[in-house]
């Protein structure tokens, strides 16, 4: 439960497990880092936890959030093109992008930008609610970026890469440590060209990992990044009107056609602040607390095409410019940790408190039309960036406490429980809401043999209504906010050193916010999401790596407006799963290749389930090699995506959907010195 404070069932509460200590050269990794499971095994937390390994994106030359976690069962891409950023969904639920996307295990980042991944030792993903720790947040899970630290050996590398398109780019990572002090830089550029016609982009970020000890039992960390990326929007489709209820789903086109123009930009730049300090006051007691900032600013210019024929493509692009749409996030938290023992029974305790804030200002939108051919494509003449004019404006605050208790016995039985009590407000042009609920949060984690668990868990989360989007006729509203409970049964184990297993049933009940008929866009009853899911990861054989997931979903509209009643919720898949495979070849010493197999089924495109966009499958391939030249490693990488040139809708959801990218082929060489 993403709740729970957790230490390794054989270490004091105060045992420090740094990230870097982690296993190398390895899919798998025994430690988890987000929120307060930080320090803990993962066969010791009682919920469902995906960890991709540095190794692991290395081996896919992983750019992006979305590269990274479609190896992890149910994520699917939503409504968006992924160039611009990556808008996931996980279980069918939609990864909130101001509040589920997380820092080093606290800072909540604007995810309206895409993060960086180079800079990053690990990329972590808790399924379903976090209420406990987190507050308020999708149940879909949080999406944690845990940063690359300072460590003893020094670390110098630069790589350089780009792909068939013609995108190229350099990365430098600098890492040094001096006594109790380190620090690890990182920094780089690229131009952006993903296949797809009248589209360019370019992308910059810098990040710095400072670390220090300045007495024994105090470490001081600070983490700063700052991003700039400027890419093409390529234009989204809306589908059609339904005919008789059935709306006709448009034929998939070449996947490089963009129905929009260069100069349809998403400009934007986001720095990322944070800095924590943990204390062990003793061998059984640590205070922890962490303040940081989060803030983007961006200009958009995003067009969709509706209103066509499909015999005849003859149709209506739509642009909507905006200027100086900013985010800016704080938060402060901090806890008391420590063990308490009573008899056989160790109480883990853990009692915190957080302050969260969040502005929003979202300008007015500057609209044009055009008369365009979904077959035949035209160029649209560009427009002027218009004047920055706020018309939504919205504050976020939220206030909480929270206790924990994880009661071990001989460290084969743990009992959980927690509370948190939150006050929330959420203030618009249009309306204030208010709420102050309480959640709990339930387990229980049995461990009959080192290598074996099984788990239960009830835990109940927190999300916000959010304010409603641009495309409705009722925006600017804020929608209230709605508790979610999650109960969750799993099992773990790990058959041999390296290699995790984990299969877990989930079943969860939240509210379900949809844009209806009458183009308002409402929280309207609830939505059930149930299903089994499975994972395996790391070394199965000493030469060969493996990443497997697969989740069967059903999802359904239990009560709300008897158009949706009963109906799949928009934008999820029956089934969605991936096997990823490195193999060291013997015969040539370096030599790996590797091969992917990535599927997403049959998805609904709207709530009245009107339309489906059908399932895909793709392909990648990779070859990786390993030689010292002139003293120094050299790696190289070649790297294959979509390899067969499968033409798929990629995202879907509110009745648009944006095709996949076309085949491309990545490359990068690296060096150590």
């Amino acid at each position: 439960m993403a709740s729970a404070q957790t230490s390794p069932a054989t270490s004091d509460v105060n045992e420090e497990i740094v990230v870097s200590a982690d296993r190398r050269n390895s899919f798998s990794q025994d430690y988890l880092q987000a929120g307060a499971f930080r320090d803990a095994k993962i066969i010791d937390t009682p919920l469902t936890v995906s960890v991709l390994s540095r190794e692991l994106l290395d081996a896919q030359q992983a750019a992006s959030i979305l590269d990274a976690a479609r190896n992890t069962a149910g994520v699917t891409q939503s409504q968006l093109n992924a160039t611009i950023y990556s808008n996931l969904s996980i279980r069918g639920i939609a990864v909130d992008n101001l509040t589920n996307y997380r820092f080093n295990g606290i800072l909540p980042m604007i995810n309206f930008i895409d993060m960086p991944i180079e800079n990053k030792d690990r990329v972590e993903v808790l399924k379903g609610a976090a209420g406990l720790y987190y507050g308020f947040a999708s149940p879909s899970g949080i999406v944690n970026l845990v940063s690359s630290r300072p460590t003893l050996d020094p670390v110098n590398r630069i790589d350089v890469s780009g792909n068939v398109h013609g995108a190229f780019g350099a990365h430098a990572d600098i890492g040094r440590k001096w006594g109790d002090v380190g620090l690890r830089i990182n920094a780089a550029a690229s131009s952006i060209e993903n296949g797809v016609e009248d589209t360019k982009g370019r992308r910059f970020f810098t990040s710095a990992a400072f670390d220090w000890e300045p007495v024994d039992g105090l470490l001081l960390q600070v983490d700063a990044e700052y991003i700039d990326k400027s890419v093409t929007e390529a234009t989204e489709l809306v589908l059609p009107a339904a005919v008789n209820g059935v709306i006709t789903v448009p034929p998939l086109q070449k996947a490089s056609k963009n129905l929009g123009s260069t100069w349809l930009l998403s400009e934007g730049y986001e720095y990322n602040l944070l800095a924590r300090a943990r204390y062990n006051m003793s061998a059984d007691w640590s205070v922890s607390i962490g303040v940081g900032e989060s803030y983007l600013k961006r200009d958009r210019r995003y067009s969709s095409f509706s209103g066509y024929d499909i015999v005849t493509g003859n149709g209506t692009l739509g642009v909507a410019l905006t200027h100086g749409n900013d985010y800016r996030a704080r938060i402060v938290r901090g806890d008391v940790a420590g063990v308490i023992e009573t008899g056989p029974i160790k109480h883990n305790i853990l009692i915190g408190v957080s302050h969260y804030e969040r502005d929003s200002n979202i300008p007015a939108a500057t609209r044009y039309t055009f008369s365009q051919n979904l077959y035949d494509p035209i160029e649209i003449p560009e427009q002027p960036t218009p004047a920055r004019t706020i018309t939504s404006i919205s504050r976020v605050n939220e206030d909480a406490f929270f206790i924990f208790n994880r009661a071990s016995l001989d460290d084969w039985l743990n009992l959980i429980i927690g509370y948190r009590k939150t006050e929330y407000k959420d203030r618009s042009l249009v309306s204030t809401y208010k709420a102050s609920p309480d959640s709990w949060s339930y387990g229980a984690l049995v461990k009959p043999m080192s290598w074996l668990s099984v788990y239960g868990n009830y835990i109940e989360g927190l999300e916000s209504g959010g304010i409603v989007p641009q495309i409705a006729t009722n925006a600017g509203e804020v929608l209230p906010a709605a508790l979610s409970k999650q109960h969750e049964f799993g099992i773990k184990l790990e058959p041999k050193r390296g290699f995790l297993i984990t299969g877990a049933y989930f079943d969860i009940d939240r509210a379900s916010s949809y844009l209806n008929a009458a183009n308002l866009y409402v929280q309207d009853g609830e939505a059930n999401y149930k299903g089994f899911e499975f994972s395996a990861s790391g070394e199965l054989l000493p030469d060969l790596s493996l990443s497997v997931s697969g989740v069967r979903l059903d999802a359904e509209q239990k009560t709300g407006s008897a158009s949706v009643i009963g109906n799949r919720i928009e934008n999820t898949a029956k089934f969605s799963g991936s096997i990823f495979a490195e193999y060291r070849i013997e015969a040539l010493d370096g030599l790996r290749a590797s091969a992917g197999v990535f599927r997403v089924g049959r998805r609904a495109s709207n709530a009245v389930n009107s339309a489906f966009v059908p399932g895909y499958t793709t392909f990648d391939l990779g070859l990786r090699y390993e030689k010292e030249m002139y003293g120094r490693p050299v790696s190289f990488r070649v790297y294959g995506e979509n390899v067969t040139g499968k033409k798929y809708w990629a995202a879907t959801g509110s009745s648009l959907i944006q095709q996949g990218l076309p085949r491309s082929v990545k490359f990068s060489v690296s060096t150590s010195f």
